[in-house]
């Protein structure tokens, strides 16, 4: 597993990714537009803040970390679906606290309500806030 940085012309492909990572979730909600999860990513789409992760040299995943002055944001982690059982999230979760924890800084994100991701969320340390209509919120406080 390797770890780069995005550049501009990582937009669409990273767009296409996110669509296919959240199709599950938002179809169990009802709310899967390819088109509006797309613009979604492209609508703020930061190459410098934006890391993948390719394996073999192939995209399969990427991560969007903001920085805040009393916190991180962790806006985007998404991994392609045939990744998912390759341990791929823990690994840049744990690097994401590891970050945290160095900074004495939390880390807030939120998750689609139906989506899998929230035991995964929960099961790193992270504790829900509160909730909106569609998604969860969490924080991890820094150690």
């Amino acid at each position: 597993m390797k770890i780069v940085s995005a550049n501009p012309n990582d937009a669409d492909s990273l767009a296409d990714l996110r669509a296919l990572a959240m199709k599950e979730s938002l179809e169990a909600l009802g709310l899967f537009d390819p088109t509006r999860v797309r613009e979604g990513l492209l609508s703020g789409f930061d190459p410098t803040i934006t890391k993948k992760v390719l394996i073999n040299g192939q995209l399969a995943a990427f991560f969007v970390v903001k920085e805040e002055p009393d916190w991180l944001y962790l806006n985007h982690l998404y991994v392609l679906p045939r990744f998912q059982a390759e341990k791929i999230g823990t690994t840049i979760l744990t690097l994401i606290i590891e970050r945290g924890d160095e900074l004495g800084k939390k880390i807030k994100l939120r998750a689609l309500k139906e989506s899998r991701s929230n035991q995964f969320y929960l099961s790193h340390g992270f504790v829900k806030t509160h909730e909106e209509e569609l998604d969860n919120y969490y924080t991890r406080e820094h150690r």
